[in-house]
């Protein structure tokens, strides 16, 4: 009766980090370039009281064993790469990926890490960075004379400069991908960095050899579907009521046995 009890603590214990997983998709729906996690499971040993194969009494091999589960535990929170809604904004700085590839960003300490997040803003020196003042790589820095911001779909990066009809290029916005984005870690205020997981960051420009294509003036949402996620949290409740109940019927099936005279 006590493997009843540990094996439905495991279950509560899977659906709580499931519900906790759940509330950080929800709470990030509005995110720019959120990518949603999923919660993946797998089952415990398995104790085996009588292995299938083994010899009966004929000299005969046994079709089938007696396995008893021990539960389950959470193997991996998995971040999904799928394209979140394209949104305009009508703000210059703006830039959304359409397609695969992170933006670079180089952090305080040289560090780069990488976002799909193109909210960008200019700073005092006209460099493009992100809200929290880290650099966009390569960098690009806007004259301040410079009355109109263009880029295209291929990255290029152009100004006017006091209304004259020419464009003058400034830069290239550059895209990086990963064999395995799933491995990147999550280091807040969406930025990305590698590991050993993700492998090396392979660099390209923008609308070639397997990149995405830039969009101007527009954000990438969050992936996140809140129906689903909504769905997603009435499975995990009710599994972790379901654990809630398997404790409590052990339970009470202990306390009949401790009433045997």
């Amino acid at each position: 009766m006590l493997r009843a009890l540990m094996t439905a603590a495991t279950g509560m214990d899977a659906q709580q980090l499931n519900i906790d997983v759940i509330a950080n998709n929800v709470a990030n729906v509005s995110t720019t370039g959120y990518k949603k996690v999923r919660t993946e499971f797998q089952s415990l040993l398995s104790q085996i009281e009588r292995a299938p194969g083994a010899l009966v009494a004929q000299g005969t091999n046994q079709p089938v064993g007696v396995e008893v589960g021990l539960g389950v535990k959470p193997s991996a929170t998995q971040r999904v790469f799928t394209s979140g809604t394209i949104v305009s904004t009508g703000n210059s700085f703006d830039v959304a990926i359409e397609g695969d590839g992170f933006f670079r960003i180089q952090l305080d300490d040289g560090t780069i890490a990488y976002t799909r997040d193109g909210s960008f803003k200019v700073d005092g020196n006209g460099t493009l960075c992100t809200t929290d003042g880290y650099i966009v790589q390569p960098q690009i820095t806007i004259p301040q004379d410079a009355n109109e911001f263009i880029i295209t779909s291929d990255g290029k990066v152009s100004v006017k400069i006091n209304n004259e009809p020419t464009q003058t290029e400034i830069g290239t916005l550059e895209l990086a991908k990963f064999i395995n984005p799933a491995g990147l870690i999550s280091m807040g205020k969406n930025l990305l960095l590698e590991s050993p997981a993700s492998g090396q960051p392979i660099q390209g420009i923008p609308g070639q050899e397997g990149f995405g294509t830039l969009l101007q003036s527009s954000l990438e949402g969050s992936n996140v579907q809140i129906v689903t996620e909504l769905v997603n949290l009435i499975q995990a409740q009710r599994a972790f009521e379901a654990n809630s109940n398997m404790i409590q019927s052990a339970s009470e099936m202990l306390q009949q046995a401790n009433q045997i005279r």
